[in-house]
Protein backbone atom coordinates (compact mmCIF):
# COMPACT_ATOMS: atom_id res chain seq x y z
CA UNK A 1 0.00 0.00 0.00
CA UNK A 2 1.16 3.52 -0.72
CA UNK A 3 0.86 6.42 1.64
CA UNK A 4 -2.10 8.70 0.90
CA UNK A 5 -1.27 11.82 -1.11
CA UNK A 6 -1.33 14.92 1.10
CA UNK A 7 -4.21 17.28 0.47
CA UNK A 8 -3.23 20.66 -0.96
CA UNK A 9 -4.07 23.73 1.12
CA UNK A 10 -3.12 27.39 1.28
CA UNK A 11 -1.81 27.72 4.82
CA UNK A 12 -0.93 25.73 7.91
CA UNK A 13 -0.46 27.68 11.15
CA UNK A 14 1.22 25.62 13.83
CA UNK A 15 1.15 26.79 17.44
CA UNK A 16 1.94 25.67 20.94
CA UNK A 17 -1.75 26.02 21.77
CA UNK A 18 -5.03 26.49 19.93
CA UNK A 19 -8.02 27.90 21.83
CA UNK A 20 -10.94 27.21 19.49
CA UNK A 21 -13.66 28.69 21.81
CA UNK A 22 -15.95 25.92 20.51
CA UNK A 23 -16.03 23.52 22.32
CA UNK A 24 -16.17 25.87 25.33
CA UNK A 25 -13.27 25.64 27.77
CA UNK A 26 -11.01 23.57 25.51
CA UNK A 27 -7.30 24.25 24.94
CA UNK A 28 -5.50 22.13 22.35
CA UNK A 29 -1.73 21.66 22.80
CA UNK A 30 0.66 21.47 19.82
CA UNK A 31 -2.08 21.89 17.25
CA UNK A 32 -2.39 23.46 13.82
CA UNK A 33 -5.11 25.33 11.94
CA UNK A 34 -5.30 24.44 8.25
CA UNK A 35 -6.67 27.07 5.87
CA UNK A 36 -7.77 26.89 2.24
CA UNK A 37 -9.79 29.37 0.19
CA UNK A 38 -10.05 31.72 3.15
CA UNK A 39 -11.76 29.08 5.31
CA UNK A 40 -10.63 26.79 8.12
CA UNK A 41 -10.58 23.23 6.82
CA UNK A 42 -9.10 21.44 9.85
CA UNK A 43 -7.91 21.91 13.43
CA UNK A 44 -5.68 18.98 14.36
CA UNK A 45 -2.37 17.94 15.98
CA UNK A 46 0.70 19.35 14.24
CA UNK A 47 2.13 15.94 13.36
CA UNK A 48 -1.13 14.93 11.72
CA UNK A 49 -1.39 18.22 9.83
CA UNK A 50 2.07 17.73 8.37
CA UNK A 51 1.11 14.27 7.17
CA UNK A 52 -2.35 15.01 5.80
CA UNK A 53 -1.79 18.42 4.18
CA UNK A 54 0.70 20.08 1.87
CA UNK A 55 0.58 23.85 2.23
CA UNK A 56 1.68 26.69 0.01
CA UNK A 57 2.77 28.44 3.22
CA UNK A 58 3.49 27.18 6.72
CA UNK A 59 3.83 29.32 9.83
CA UNK A 60 5.24 27.97 13.08
CA UNK A 61 4.62 29.73 16.41
CA UNK A 62 5.58 27.19 19.12
CA UNK A 63 5.47 29.74 21.96
CA UNK A 64 2.12 31.20 20.96
CA UNK A 65 -1.60 30.50 21.07
CA UNK A 66 -4.06 30.81 18.19
CA UNK A 67 -7.44 32.29 19.08
CA UNK A 68 -10.35 33.49 16.98
CA UNK A 69 -9.92 37.08 15.87
CA UNK A 70 -11.42 39.40 18.48
CA UNK A 71 -14.76 41.04 17.66
CA UNK A 72 -15.18 44.66 18.77
CA UNK A 73 -18.96 44.68 19.03
CA UNK A 74 -19.43 48.44 19.45
CA UNK A 75 -17.20 51.20 18.21
CA UNK A 76 -17.14 54.61 16.54
CA UNK A 77 -13.89 54.16 14.67
CA UNK A 78 -13.63 57.52 12.84
CA UNK A 79 -13.42 58.99 16.36
CA UNK A 80 -9.87 57.66 16.71
CA UNK A 81 -9.01 61.15 15.41
CA UNK A 82 -10.70 62.64 18.52
CA UNK A 83 -8.70 60.55 21.00
CA UNK A 84 -8.12 62.69 24.10
CA UNK A 85 -9.81 65.91 22.98
CA UNK A 86 -12.28 66.11 25.89
CA UNK A 87 -11.47 63.88 28.82
CA UNK A 88 -12.70 63.70 32.41
CA UNK A 89 -16.23 64.94 31.69
CA UNK A 90 -19.70 63.41 32.21
CA UNK A 91 -21.43 61.98 29.15
CA UNK A 92 -23.87 64.82 28.43
CA UNK A 93 -21.27 67.58 28.79
CA UNK A 94 -18.67 65.56 26.89
CA UNK A 95 -21.05 64.86 24.02
CA UNK A 96 -23.04 68.09 23.67
CA UNK A 97 -20.43 70.72 24.57
CA UNK A 98 -17.30 69.15 23.08
CA UNK A 99 -17.70 66.17 20.73
CA UNK A 100 -20.68 67.37 18.69
CA UNK A 101 -19.28 70.88 18.11
CA UNK A 102 -15.90 69.48 16.96
CA UNK A 103 -17.60 66.95 14.70
CA UNK A 104 -19.76 69.70 13.25
CA UNK A 105 -16.59 71.54 12.22
CA UNK A 106 -14.52 68.68 10.77
CA UNK A 107 -16.71 65.72 9.91
CA UNK A 108 -16.80 64.65 6.27
CA UNK A 109 -15.69 61.78 4.02
CA UNK A 110 -11.98 62.51 4.52
CA UNK A 111 -12.26 62.57 8.31
CA UNK A 112 -14.17 59.28 8.30
CA UNK A 113 -11.82 57.50 5.88
CA UNK A 114 -8.69 58.59 7.73
CA UNK A 115 -10.15 57.80 11.15
CA UNK A 116 -11.22 54.32 10.07
CA UNK A 117 -7.79 53.65 8.52
CA UNK A 118 -6.07 54.59 11.78
CA UNK A 119 -8.53 52.38 13.67
CA UNK A 120 -7.96 49.38 11.41
CA UNK A 121 -4.21 49.59 11.99
CA UNK A 122 -4.70 49.83 15.76
CA UNK A 123 -7.22 46.99 15.85
CA UNK A 124 -5.07 44.64 13.79
CA UNK A 125 -2.11 45.24 16.10
CA UNK A 126 -4.37 44.20 18.99
CA UNK A 127 -5.80 41.03 17.46
CA UNK A 128 -9.18 42.44 16.41
CA UNK A 129 -10.42 41.24 13.03
CA UNK A 130 -14.04 42.40 13.02
CA UNK A 131 -16.00 45.37 14.33
CA UNK A 132 -19.56 46.65 14.68
CA UNK A 133 -19.43 50.26 13.54
CA UNK A 134 -21.70 53.15 14.46
CA UNK A 135 -20.95 56.51 12.84
CA UNK A 136 -21.75 58.84 9.96
CA UNK A 137 -20.79 58.36 6.29
CA UNK A 138 -21.26 54.58 6.36
CA UNK A 139 -20.58 54.52 2.62
CA UNK A 140 -17.04 55.79 3.24
CA UNK A 141 -16.58 53.47 6.21
CA UNK A 142 -17.62 50.42 4.21
CA UNK A 143 -15.31 51.28 1.32
CA UNK A 144 -12.39 51.83 3.71
CA UNK A 145 -12.91 48.55 5.57
CA UNK A 146 -13.22 46.72 2.25
CA UNK A 147 -10.06 48.31 0.86
CA UNK A 148 -8.07 46.98 3.81
CA UNK A 149 -9.76 43.58 3.88
CA UNK A 150 -11.25 44.12 7.34
CA UNK A 151 -14.56 42.55 8.39
CA UNK A 152 -17.25 44.97 9.60
CA UNK A 153 -20.94 45.46 10.28
CA UNK A 154 -21.46 49.11 9.32
CA UNK A 155 -24.22 51.10 11.02
CA UNK A 156 -26.69 53.16 8.99
CA UNK A 157 -27.18 56.23 11.21
CA UNK A 158 -30.56 57.64 12.23
CA UNK A 159 -30.79 60.70 14.48
CA UNK A 160 -33.37 63.46 14.91
CA UNK A 161 -31.26 66.41 13.78
CA UNK A 162 -29.37 67.40 10.63
CA UNK A 163 -25.73 66.36 10.27
CA UNK A 164 -23.17 66.40 7.51
CA UNK A 165 -24.50 62.97 6.48
CA UNK A 166 -28.21 63.82 6.15
CA UNK A 167 -30.42 66.88 6.64
CA UNK A 168 -33.85 65.28 7.19
CA UNK A 169 -35.53 62.09 8.35
CA UNK A 170 -36.25 61.04 4.79
CA UNK A 171 -32.65 61.62 3.75
CA UNK A 172 -31.33 59.45 6.60
CA UNK A 173 -33.52 56.58 5.45
CA UNK A 174 -32.97 57.12 1.72
CA UNK A 175 -29.21 57.14 2.14
CA UNK A 176 -29.38 54.12 4.47
CA UNK A 177 -31.17 52.18 1.74
CA UNK A 178 -28.57 53.16 -0.84
CA UNK A 179 -25.65 52.02 1.34
CA UNK A 180 -27.39 48.77 2.25
CA UNK A 181 -28.09 47.98 -1.39
CA UNK A 182 -24.48 48.68 -2.34
CA UNK A 183 -23.05 46.21 0.21
CA UNK A 184 -25.81 43.65 0.66
CA UNK A 185 -23.91 40.81 -1.08
CA UNK A 186 -20.37 41.56 0.10
CA UNK A 187 -18.29 38.85 1.76
CA UNK A 188 -16.74 41.16 4.38
CA UNK A 189 -19.12 44.09 4.84
CA UNK A 190 -22.70 44.04 6.12
CA UNK A 191 -25.01 46.77 7.41
CA UNK A 192 -27.22 47.41 10.43
CA UNK A 193 -29.58 50.22 11.33
CA UNK A 194 -27.94 52.46 13.92
CA UNK A 195 -30.49 54.78 15.53
CA UNK A 196 -28.30 56.72 17.95
CA UNK A 197 -30.20 56.42 21.24
CA UNK A 198 -33.70 56.71 22.72
CA UNK A 199 -33.05 60.35 23.66
CA UNK A 200 -32.10 61.34 20.08
CA UNK A 201 -34.63 59.33 18.03
CA UNK A 202 -38.41 59.86 18.03
CA UNK A 203 -41.11 57.19 18.00
CA UNK A 204 -41.93 57.60 14.30
CA UNK A 205 -38.30 57.06 13.27
CA UNK A 206 -37.96 54.06 15.58
CA UNK A 207 -41.07 52.52 14.01
CA UNK A 208 -39.59 53.15 10.58
CA UNK A 209 -36.33 51.50 11.66
CA UNK A 210 -38.22 48.45 12.94
CA UNK A 211 -40.18 48.06 9.70
CA UNK A 212 -37.12 48.39 7.46
CA UNK A 213 -34.91 46.19 9.65
CA UNK A 214 -37.52 43.44 9.32
CA UNK A 215 -37.79 43.91 5.56
CA UNK A 216 -34.04 44.01 4.96
CA UNK A 217 -33.20 41.39 7.60
CA UNK A 218 -30.56 43.50 9.36
CA UNK A 219 -29.84 44.16 13.06
CA UNK A 220 -30.62 47.33 14.99
CA UNK A 221 -27.61 48.69 16.88
CA UNK A 222 -28.10 51.45 19.46
CA UNK A 223 -27.01 52.88 22.79
CA UNK A 224 -29.53 51.87 25.47
CA UNK A 225 -29.79 52.40 29.23
CA UNK A 226 -26.35 53.97 29.18
CA UNK A 227 -26.90 56.30 32.14
CA UNK A 228 -29.35 56.84 34.98
CA UNK A 229 -30.06 60.30 33.51
CA UNK A 230 -31.19 58.71 30.23
CA UNK A 231 -33.63 56.47 32.09
CA UNK A 232 -35.02 59.32 34.20
CA UNK A 233 -35.42 61.56 31.15
CA UNK A 234 -37.37 58.83 29.37
CA UNK A 235 -39.72 58.39 32.32
CA UNK A 236 -40.36 62.15 32.38
CA UNK A 237 -40.89 62.48 28.61
CA UNK A 238 -42.51 59.16 27.69
CA UNK A 239 -43.79 57.77 30.97
CA UNK A 240 -41.65 54.68 30.41
CA UNK A 241 -38.11 53.46 30.84
CA UNK A 242 -36.25 53.39 27.51
CA UNK A 243 -36.38 49.62 27.01
CA UNK A 244 -40.13 49.59 27.75
CA UNK A 245 -40.60 52.31 25.15
CA UNK A 246 -38.61 50.31 22.60
CA UNK A 247 -40.68 47.25 23.47
CA UNK A 248 -43.86 49.23 22.80
CA UNK A 249 -42.41 50.15 19.41
CA UNK A 250 -41.60 46.52 18.57
CA UNK A 251 -37.80 46.76 18.74
CA UNK A 252 -37.03 44.46 21.66
CA UNK A 253 -36.30 41.28 19.72
CA UNK A 254 -33.44 39.15 18.42
CA UNK A 255 -32.34 41.88 15.99
CA UNK A 256 -31.54 44.31 18.82
CA UNK A 257 -27.88 44.96 19.69
CA UNK A 258 -28.20 46.92 22.94
CA UNK A 259 -25.03 48.75 23.94
CA UNK A 260 -23.99 49.73 27.49
CA UNK A 261 -27.07 48.60 29.47
CA UNK A 262 -25.78 49.87 32.80
CA UNK A 263 -29.24 50.53 34.26
CA UNK A 264 -31.18 47.28 34.30
CA UNK A 265 -33.80 45.73 36.55
CA UNK A 266 -34.07 41.98 37.00
CA UNK A 267 -37.25 42.00 34.91
CA UNK A 268 -35.46 43.84 32.09
CA UNK A 269 -32.62 41.30 32.13
CA UNK A 270 -35.13 38.46 31.75
CA UNK A 271 -36.96 40.35 29.01
CA UNK A 272 -33.68 40.54 27.06
CA UNK A 273 -33.14 36.80 27.53
CA UNK A 274 -36.69 35.93 26.45
CA UNK A 275 -36.57 38.10 23.34
CA UNK A 276 -33.04 37.18 22.22
CA UNK A 277 -31.57 40.67 22.67
CA UNK A 278 -27.77 40.87 22.52
CA UNK A 279 -25.95 43.13 24.99
CA UNK A 280 -22.60 44.78 24.32
CA UNK A 281 -20.60 45.52 27.45
CA UNK A 282 -18.27 48.56 27.13
CA UNK A 283 -16.71 48.65 30.60
CA UNK A 284 -13.86 51.13 30.11
CA UNK A 285 -15.99 53.79 28.43
CA UNK A 286 -18.66 53.37 31.11
CA UNK A 287 -16.05 53.67 33.85
CA UNK A 288 -14.40 56.72 32.29
CA UNK A 289 -17.71 58.55 31.81
CA UNK A 290 -19.04 57.33 35.18
CA UNK A 291 -22.08 55.99 33.36
CA UNK A 292 -22.61 52.93 35.56
CA UNK A 293 -21.98 49.19 35.56
CA UNK A 294 -23.40 46.63 33.16
CA UNK A 295 -24.52 43.56 35.18
CA UNK A 296 -22.56 41.14 33.01
CA UNK A 297 -22.79 38.14 35.34
CA UNK A 298 -26.56 38.50 35.73
CA UNK A 299 -27.00 38.81 31.97
CA UNK A 300 -24.81 35.77 31.37
CA UNK A 301 -26.68 33.70 33.97
CA UNK A 302 -29.99 34.66 32.35
CA UNK A 303 -28.75 33.37 29.00
CA UNK A 304 -28.35 36.72 27.24
CA UNK A 305 -25.76 36.83 24.44
CA UNK A 306 -23.00 39.00 25.86
CA UNK A 307 -20.43 40.77 23.70
CA UNK A 308 -17.63 43.24 24.41
CA UNK A 309 -16.92 46.57 22.74
CA UNK A 310 -14.43 49.36 23.27
CA UNK A 311 -16.78 52.20 22.27
CA UNK A 312 -14.98 55.04 20.50
CA UNK A 313 -11.51 56.40 21.16
CA UNK A 314 -12.95 59.70 22.34
CA UNK A 315 -14.39 57.97 25.41
CA UNK A 316 -12.14 54.97 26.07
CA UNK A 317 -9.42 56.03 24.78
CA UNK A 318 -8.22 53.02 22.82
CA UNK A 319 -9.39 50.10 20.69
CA UNK A 320 -7.63 47.50 22.83
CA UNK A 321 -9.94 44.48 22.98
CA UNK A 322 -7.36 42.49 24.97
CA UNK A 323 -7.40 45.12 27.72
CA UNK A 324 -11.16 45.64 27.41
CA UNK A 325 -11.83 41.97 27.94
CA UNK A 326 -9.67 41.92 31.05
CA UNK A 327 -11.53 44.94 32.43
CA UNK A 328 -14.87 43.31 31.60
CA UNK A 329 -13.93 40.14 33.46
CA UNK A 330 -12.66 41.95 36.55
CA UNK A 331 -15.52 44.44 36.70
CA UNK A 332 -18.15 41.74 36.29
CA UNK A 333 -16.83 39.97 39.38
CA UNK A 334 -16.90 43.14 41.46
CA UNK A 335 -20.41 44.12 40.37
CA UNK A 336 -21.75 40.63 41.09
CA UNK A 337 -19.69 40.19 44.29
CA UNK A 338 -18.71 36.83 42.83
CA UNK A 339 -15.04 35.99 42.24
CA UNK A 340 -16.07 32.95 40.20
CA UNK A 341 -18.35 34.95 37.91
CA UNK A 342 -17.53 35.69 34.26
CA UNK A 343 -14.44 33.49 34.30
CA UNK A 344 -11.59 33.65 31.80
CA UNK A 345 -13.18 31.28 29.29
CA UNK A 346 -16.49 33.18 29.46
CA UNK A 347 -14.67 36.47 28.90
CA UNK A 348 -12.82 35.11 25.87
CA UNK A 349 -16.07 33.74 24.49
CA UNK A 350 -17.75 37.16 24.88
CA UNK A 351 -14.85 38.84 23.04
CA UNK A 352 -15.03 36.37 20.15
CA UNK A 353 -18.10 34.21 19.57
CA UNK A 354 -20.35 36.42 21.71
CA UNK A 355 -19.49 39.43 19.58
CA UNK A 356 -19.90 37.46 16.37
CA UNK A 357 -23.30 36.18 17.48
CA UNK A 358 -24.46 39.63 18.61
CA UNK A 359 -23.79 41.14 15.20
CA UNK A 360 -25.01 38.16 13.19
CA UNK A 361 -21.62 36.89 12.06
CA UNK A 362 -21.37 33.74 14.17
CA UNK A 363 -21.90 31.52 11.11
CA UNK A 364 -18.72 33.07 9.71
CA UNK A 365 -16.36 33.82 12.59
CA UNK A 366 -15.95 33.80 16.37
CA UNK A 367 -14.49 30.32 16.80
CA UNK A 368 -11.82 28.17 15.17
CA UNK A 369 -13.97 25.48 13.57
CA UNK A 370 -13.80 23.81 10.17
CA UNK A 371 -16.07 25.63 7.77
CA UNK A 372 -15.69 29.04 9.36
CA UNK A 373 -13.70 31.86 7.79
CA UNK A 374 -10.03 32.02 8.76
CA UNK A 375 -10.06 35.12 10.98
CA UNK A 376 -7.31 34.25 13.44
CA UNK A 377 -5.09 36.01 15.97
CA UNK A 378 -1.80 34.67 17.30
CA UNK A 379 -0.68 35.68 20.80
CA UNK A 380 2.96 35.24 21.80
CA UNK A 381 3.45 33.92 25.34
CA UNK A 382 7.25 33.82 25.32
CA UNK A 383 7.62 37.13 27.19
CA UNK A 384 8.79 37.39 30.79
CA UNK A 385 5.45 38.94 31.79
CA UNK A 386 3.50 35.82 30.87
CA UNK A 387 5.74 33.27 32.60
CA UNK A 388 5.22 30.66 33.87
CA UNK A 389 2.37 29.27 31.77
CA UNK A 390 0.07 27.35 34.10
CA UNK A 391 -3.17 28.17 32.28
CA UNK A 392 -3.19 29.66 28.77
CA UNK A 393 -6.66 31.22 28.88
CA UNK A 394 -6.16 32.62 32.36
CA UNK A 395 -2.88 34.12 31.20
CA UNK A 396 -4.54 35.52 28.08
CA UNK A 397 -7.30 37.30 29.98
CA UNK A 398 -5.51 38.38 33.15
CA UNK A 399 -1.84 38.89 32.23
CA UNK A 400 -1.48 39.54 28.51
CA UNK A 401 -1.20 42.86 26.68
CA UNK A 402 -2.16 43.61 23.10
CA UNK A 403 1.53 44.11 22.27
CA UNK A 404 1.85 40.31 22.50
CA UNK A 405 -0.36 39.81 19.44
CA UNK A 406 2.21 38.72 16.87
CA UNK A 407 0.18 37.73 13.81
CA UNK A 408 -3.33 38.25 12.44
CA UNK A 409 -5.19 36.74 9.49
CA UNK A 410 -8.56 37.72 7.99
CA UNK A 411 -10.07 35.35 5.43
CA UNK A 412 -6.72 33.56 5.54
CA UNK A 413 -4.85 36.67 4.38
CA UNK A 414 -2.11 37.76 6.74
CA UNK A 415 -2.63 41.30 8.02
CA UNK A 416 0.01 41.36 10.78
CA UNK A 417 3.27 39.42 10.60
CA UNK A 418 5.51 39.34 13.68
CA UNK A 419 4.04 42.69 14.84
CA UNK A 420 4.49 44.35 11.42
CA UNK A 421 1.40 45.48 9.53
CA UNK A 422 1.13 43.96 6.07
CA UNK A 423 0.15 46.35 3.23
CA UNK A 424 -0.43 49.34 5.52
CA UNK A 425 1.84 52.40 5.65
CA UNK A 426 2.34 52.87 9.38
CA UNK A 427 4.42 56.04 9.07
CA UNK A 428 1.91 57.57 6.68
CA UNK A 429 -1.01 56.76 8.99
CA UNK A 430 0.76 58.40 11.94
CA UNK A 431 1.66 61.50 9.89
CA UNK A 432 -1.94 61.79 8.73
CA UNK A 433 -3.26 61.54 12.29
CA UNK A 434 -0.96 64.39 13.29
CA UNK A 435 -2.30 66.68 10.57
CA UNK A 436 -5.83 66.00 11.84
CA UNK A 437 -4.65 66.86 15.36
CA UNK A 438 -3.46 70.24 14.10
CA UNK A 439 -6.70 70.88 12.25
CA UNK A 440 -8.90 69.87 15.21
CA UNK A 441 -6.88 72.15 17.52
CA UNK A 442 -8.19 75.16 15.56
CA UNK A 443 -11.87 74.27 16.15
CA UNK A 444 -11.90 72.86 19.70
CA UNK A 445 -14.23 74.64 22.13
CA UNK A 446 -12.42 76.77 24.69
Amino acid sequence: MTDPVPQACDLIIEAGWVVPVVPHGVVLTDHAVVVSGGAIVAVLPIAEARTRFEAKESVSRPDAALIPGLVNAHTHNPMTLLRGVADDLPLKVWLQEHIWPIEGAVIGPGFVADGVTLAIAEMLRGGTTCCNENYFFPDVQAATYKRHGFRARVGLPVIDFPTAWASSDDEYFDRAGEVHDQWRDDALIRTAFAPHAPYTVNDANFERVRMLADQLDVPVHLHLHETAQEVQQSIEQHGQRPIARLDRLGLVNDRLIAVHMTQLTEAEIHLCAERGVSVVHCPESNLKLASGFCPACALERAGVTLAIGTDGCASNNDLDMVGETRTAALLAKAVASDAAGFDAHAALRAATLGGAKAIGFDHLVGSLEPGKRADIACVDFSALETQPLHNIVSQLIYATGRHQVSDVWIEGDQKLRRRVLVDMDLDGIIANARQWRDRIATVRPA
